[in-house]
């Protein structure tokens, strides 16, 4: 049988991660996944998929997702039932991913409107921070020749060619 799930959404919130006592890394999520068609009022309906990282998948997603980035998500849909606080049988559905890829670029740092710094950054008057071109070399670069930049080039004309 096959248990296979692609999902493209949202993040709604930063990943919630944690370490088992057995120091298994584990991250979770819901991913909020537009529907393909639109209700008569111009909107589309949205569902939200509870997921579940491991490991190094977990590990990623502690250091990349964010709220709001988009995402696509590979792993399987399973179930799984529990108690409770009430005693009252309850049965969720989870994504446990597999893997993910963005589908976004991620958002810079700085704002759009400061021109990019050029060099290397040092530290200025009062704590500002300045930036200095970088150093040139002094002495002439050579350039260095692979030992093996000409070889095969110069094929006789007067051999056959095997194939």
């Amino acid at each position: 049988m096959l248990n296979n799930i692609n999902l493209m959404g949202r993040l709604t919130k930063d990943p919630e991660c944690r370490t088992t006592p057995s120091g298994a890394s584990v991250a979770t999520w819901y991913l909020a996944v537009d529907r393909d068609y639109k209700l008569q009022d111009g909107t589309r309906p949205t569902d939200f998929f509870p997921c579940i990282a491991w490991k190094g998948t977990a590990d990623l997603a502690r250091q990349y997702l964010k709220k709001g980035r988009l995402i696509t998500v590979t792993g399987r849909m399973e179930m799984r039932d529990y108690q409770d606080k009430n005693g009252n049988q309850r049965r969720a559905y989870e994504v446990n991913v597999q893997g993910f890829y963005f589908g976004d670029s991620a958002k810079p740092q700085q704002s759009q409107q400061q021109p990019p710094q050029q060099g290397f950054p040092q530290q200025g008057y009062q704590g500002q921070q300045s930036y200095a071109a970088p150093q040139q070399p002094a002495q002439k670069q050579y350039q260095q020749q692979d030992a093996f930049s000409n070889m095969g080039t110069q094929v006789p004309f007067d051999e056959e060619v095997p194939f």
